[in-house]
């Protein structure tokens, strides 16, 4: 058996970017908050007297725990390259919206910003999509999109 459990983000302010996702996207707490040091985790991570702290975010369209959006934050964080679509590595996380540039809104209103632009195209087989790339307050890239079917 498999089951898809989280996605994490690591961020400066775990508090700041969890009320961003709760906000614009509707995301739910899942209790309880972490707060999480010892030896098995600095055995786990290679981090010598690791400390982090944070919550996990139920995704919207699901009604139980998982799969959740983890936000945690270490006491000491490591800063990498800026986030771009075509890096190698993890690109972002996707949400399927009612109205694509009504949450780009959301996300420019809640201070996110703009990637490029909301762009609609026929897939073929699949159907019409509209989406956008967008960053959220940490600059890590999120994709709003709509669907209708062919």
């Amino acid at each position: 058996m498999i089951k898809y459990v989280h996605t994490n983000i690591i961020t400066d302010d775990w508090r700041r970017l969890a009320e961003f996702y709760v906000t614009v996207f509707e995301c739910q707490p899942v209790y309880p908050e972490r707060d999480l040091q010892g030896e098995w985790l600095d055995r786990a991570t290679s981090i010598k007297d690791s400390h982090l702290k944070g919550i996990h975010l139920r995704l919207p369209g699901f009604d139980e725990t998982l799969p959740t959006l983890e936000i945690f934050e270490y006491d000491s964080n490591e800063n990498g390259s800026v986030p771009k679509t075509n890096r190698k590595g993890f690109g972002h996380i996707a949400f399927h919206v009612d109205d694509v540039q009504k949450y780009l809104n959301k996300v420019l209103h809640h201070g996110g910003s703009r990637v490029g632009e909301v762009v609609e195209t026929e897939v073929s087989n699949v159907g019409k999509l509209t989406f956008v790339y967008a960053k959220d307050i940490d600059g890590n890239i999120v994709e709003l999109q709509h669907w209708r079917k062919q």
